[in-house]
C-alpha cells in the first residue's frame, strides 16, 4: 500500500504523519510524506513590486520552514521506526495533494483536518475538505 502523509506544520498534520506511519506499519505500507506551499504571487498581484532582496529573504524563511517540517517529520517516522520519501511541491494544496496521490499510483491519502469548522470553513474551505471531493483514493482525516 502506498500512502501519501500531508504537512503543513501544523499540530493536526503532525498527528497525521503519526497515523499514517501507524497504518504503515499494520499494512507494510510505504509512506511519503507532501509538503505543499502556495507559490509566491507575482508581485503585479499585489499592487506593488518587492525588492529583490525582500524576496530573497522571504525564501530563505520559507526553505527555513520546510527543512523544519521535514525534520519534524523524519523524527515522527524514527520514533516508530517507518521509512518514509519526501516530496515538497508548489501550488495550491488540494489541487496539487490530490495530482500527486494521482500520478504517485497512491492507494490512500493521510492528512489533518485544521478544524475551521462553521461558518469560517463555509466561506474559506478547507484543504481537507477540498482533498476529499478531489481525490480519486480514500482519504483519511485525522482530529
Amino acid at each position: 500500500m502506498k500512502i501519501l502523509a500531508c504537512t503543513d506544520g501544523s499540530e493536526q498534520s503532525y498527528k497525521a504523519l503519526e497515523e499514517a506511519a501507524k497504518i504503515a506499519n499494520r499494512v507494510k505500507g510505504d509512506v511519503t510524506v507532501i509538503h505543499v506551499e502556495e507559490p509566491i504571487p507575482h508581485p503585479n498581484e499585489w499592487g506593488y513590486y518587492f525588492s529583490e532582496d525582500s524576496l530573497k529573504q522571504y525564501e530563505e524563511r520559507r526553505e527555513k520552514e520546510r527543512e523544519e517540517i521535514m525534520a519534524t517529520a523524519a523524527r515522527i517516522f524514527n520514533e516508530l521506526n517507518v521509512q518514509f520519501n519526501k516530496i515538497i511541491r508548489k501550488g495550491h494544496p488540494a489541487e496539487t495533494i490530490s495530482k500527486e496521490a494521482a500520478e504517485g499510483g497512491f492507494d490512500m491519502i493521510v492528512m489533518g483536518n485544521r478544524g475551521l469548522g462553521g461558518l469560517k470553513e463555509k466561506l474559506l474551505g478547507s484543504v481537507s475538505n477540498a482533498v476529499v471531493q478531489q481525490a480519486d483514493v480514500s482519504v483519511v482525516i485525522v482530529k
